[in-house]
């Protein structure tokens, strides 16, 4: 294990305790139960729909559930397994395409335990599935998507730093890893610092949308304790950032939870702002997801693949 990867592992379970002491007091609810896998595997593949491929389901399961649907729907994929002391999983990978350019698109599969985990990830795994047949009928030659669903994301991004170490990032020019994407009317890239290309063509997708800067969408810089798959990206020079929704109304209690964590934990025990109010909880169920919100960012996403294939 290096240094960096030793850093993920402690970051991975300093978001789990705190996990547990912002939900100290909060009494759990019950799991939903998951809907049968085989109604959703031939159910409609709205992102809705989706996300109840995994909700509810142990992460064994999810991980299962995954591999199912891609299997029924003839959809080609990669399998890459992992087995460290750390944890266990398997990704998976879709390619879109044939171009040596390559824009990847994370959403992991796992959830922590105890969480119906819906928006916490099931609606991201949802919208790249429903995105896939979009892009499929679309795609310009010369850029390729990868699709990319990584395990044990709650084990400081083991999966993705497993894929990384694996498979590399040769020719990959941008990265978006997507979480909580199913509650709001706001995008929000974050974990982007300077200036990149790939974040210049993020700004100019979402403009042409008529999307505007600090209203309709943000961009904010590092992110302390919170963060996702892409950091394994960006720890290996990608360009990669998170991408969420959020509740344009909130931005500001969002802002204060977010970039000052332990007082937004402590200031907000009772009501802790939309969409972190069941984040890791066993209240992050389906019915609580805007099916608008989960539409905005499978919209946003199919603009910033038309935007980067413009530019070869």
């Amino acid at each position: 294990m290096t240094l960096r990867d030793f850093g993920f592992y402690l970051r991975g379970r300093l978001n789990r305790s705190m996990s547990r002491v912002i939900n100290r007091r909060r009494p759990p609810a019950p799991l939903a139960p998951a809907v049968a896998l085989e109604d959703v595997v031939r159910g409609p593949a709205s992102p809705l729909a989706l996300t109840r491929l995994l909700e509810g389901r142990s992460n064994t399961a999810r991980q299962g559930a995954l591999a199912r649907y891609l299997e029924a729907r003839d959809i080609p994929f990669e399998r890459h397994s992992f087995a460290t002391f750390e944890g266990a999983g398997d990704n998976f990978t879709v390619d879109i395409g044939t171009g040596e350019r390559v824009l990847l698109l994370a959403a992991h599969h796992d959830a922590v335990p105890g969480s119906p985990g819906a928006n916490d990830n099931a609606a991201s795994v949802a919208i790249l599935l429903s995105l896939r047949e979009r892009v499929l009928r679309a795609l310009r030659p010369g850029l390729r998507v990868r699709l990319l669903f990584p395990a044990c994301e709650e084990l400081g991004y083991l999966g993705a730093r497993h894929y990384v170490r694996q498979a590399g990032v040769r020719g990959i020019t941008g990265v978006l890893s997507l979480e909580l994407c199913g509650v709001g009317d706001s995008l929000a890239v974050w974990d982007a610092g300077a200036e990149t290309p790939f974040l210049s063509t993020v700004r100019g997708a979402f403009g042409r949308l008529g999307l505007r800067s600090d209203e309709s969408y943000h961009v904010v810089g590092r992110i302390p304790v919170f963060g996702s798959d892409h950091r394994a990206f960006a720890a290996a020079g990608v360009a990669a950032y998170g991408l969420t929704v959020i509740p344009r109304a909130n931005a500001e209690a969002l802002r204060e939870f977010i970039f000052r964590p332990v007082r937004g934990a402590l200031l907000n025990l009772a009501h802790r702002p939309v969409p972190f109010d069941t984040y890791h909880t066993s209240r992050d169920a389906s019915s609580t997801l805007d099916p608008v919100a989960l539409d905005s960012v499978v919209s946003a996403l199919e603009a910033i693949i038309a935007e980067m294939a413009a530019a070869r």
